[in-house]
């Protein structure tokens, strides 16, 4: 499936809009990371844990809205916006992916 952040595909027309799609996912970060990721704060750095969590946590959301939009029949998602939070004070990591299912001509 074609994923683009912008409203039209160059070269491709949109036949139909099917809709607003999203992907969501809440994952929990383990005490381990919470320990590490708390020292790092002090000492200064990137935490590679979390980086690697909210990558992953992206990744889901989007398959997630990918495989809704599939199931409206589109082939392609347009204007898609990626958004992410802490929630739980800092328990867990939150990632949102949202944009229009099209089919392409």
């Amino acid at each position: 499936m074609l994923i683009v952040t912008v409203p039209t595909i160059e070269g491709r027309a949109i036949d139909a809009y099917l809709g607003v799609v999203t992907g969501e996912v809440i994952l929990g970060a383990d005490m381990f990371r919470d320990v590490f990721s708390a020292i790092r704060d002090i000492v200064g750095g990137r935490s590679a844990a979390y980086e690697r969590e909210l990558e992953r946590a992206r990744g889901i959301a989007l398959q997630e809205m990918a495989e809704r939009a599939s199931e409206l029949g589109g082939d392609a998602m347009v204007g898609v916006d990626l958004d992410d939070e802490t929630v739980g004070q800092g328990s867990m990591q939150m990632a949102s992916a949202s944009g229009t299912a099209v089919r392409l001509g």
